[in-house]
């Protein structure tokens, strides 16, 4: 019977109900947490430097950020450095291959044959050597030149790379498998 009173009398929990710790009540960690170095003070937290703490966190994200862009800029321009250099390389044994093509050429169809492909040797020769006087940052002021004048030759030139990498790729897994 006293289970059926309560039923009649229970409201439902309003907002007058929870009260809420006074402003100055002070704040006791746990004991774990009092040794944490962490201060609990109401001055320090939600109370009246939440701006500057707020703007601090902010700067320092900035901060975080940039450095973070120093950080992947360096990386980038050693990954092109060594990829300038590996250009450099191939185009060297490049050019060294078609000199000895040249030189079999002469011997079997004449010297008016083989002059094409040292020519040819020439020109990739010349282009190595101007790779390497480049720095990387005038190389992409290049890029980004030839692509303002003429974007369709761009758009050739990368298809053009993008399929000799895949042939090359392809070419080479499948000696691997093999």
């Amino acid at each position: 019977m006293a289970d059926q009173q309560d039923r009649d009398t229970a409201q439902p929990i309003s907002d007058g109900d929870i009260t809420p710790p006074p402003a100055n009540a002070s704040f006791t960690p746990a004991a774990p947490l009092k040794d944490a170095g962490v201060d609990f003070s109401p001055e320090s937290g939600a109370g009246g430097d939440t701006g500057s703490t707020v703007a601090g966190a902010k700067q320092a994200l900035r901060d975080n950020v940039a450095k973070g862009r120093e950080q992947a800029a360096d990386k980038a321009r050693l990954f092109a450095e060594d990829g300038k250099a590996k250009a450099s390389d191939a185009l060297g044994q490049l050019s060294q291959l078609l000199r000895d093509a040249a030189q079999q050429v002469d011997d079997k169809l004449g010297e008016q044959y083989g002059q094409y492909a040292r020519g040819a040797a020439d020109r990739v020769q010349g282009f190595t050597s101007a790779i390497d006087e480049k720095s990387v940052d005038d190389l992409l002021a290049d890029a980004r030149e030839l692509v303002r004048k003429s974007p369709a030759a761009a758009v050739g030139v990368a298809a053009g790379v993008g399929f000799v990498v895949a042939r090359l790729l392809s070419a080479g897994l499948d000696q691997r498998d093999a």
